[in-house]
């Protein structure tokens, strides 16, 4: 199974793109392609590029789990669920001036 996924380019914000063909911030609601979909989902994302209001329009494949969509990448699902840091204080102390090689 897939997923249609873009980031606006006013806002940023990734979306998803529904069943009823609106692009929603929400994962969960996100429309389901199947392998007999290829056609349909290709049209909608070459529509989605051409739009210019998306920008990153990508399919990503998913997997259901617990009555839930899950993404089979990292990325993806970051995308969805938020930053892999914790908020706030939970920050590495680096000593001295805080100065990083690179």
């Amino acid at each position: 199974m897939e997923i249609i996924t873009a980031n606006e380019l006013l806002s940023g914000a990734s979306v998803y793109l529904d069943g009823d063909g609106r692009w929603q911030i929400n994962f969960g609601s996100a429309r389901l392609f199947g392998a007999d979909d290829s056609a349909v989902r290709d049209q909608i994302v070459a529509q989605a590029r051409a739009d210019g209001r998306l920008v990153g329009v990508e399919v990503e494949k998913v997997t259901l789990k617990n009555n839930g969509i899950v993404a089979l990448r990292l990325r993806e699902r970051i995308r969805a669920e938020g930053p892999t840091a914790p908020y706030g204080s939970a920050r590495q102390d680096l000593g001295g001036d805080g100065d990083v090689s690179l």
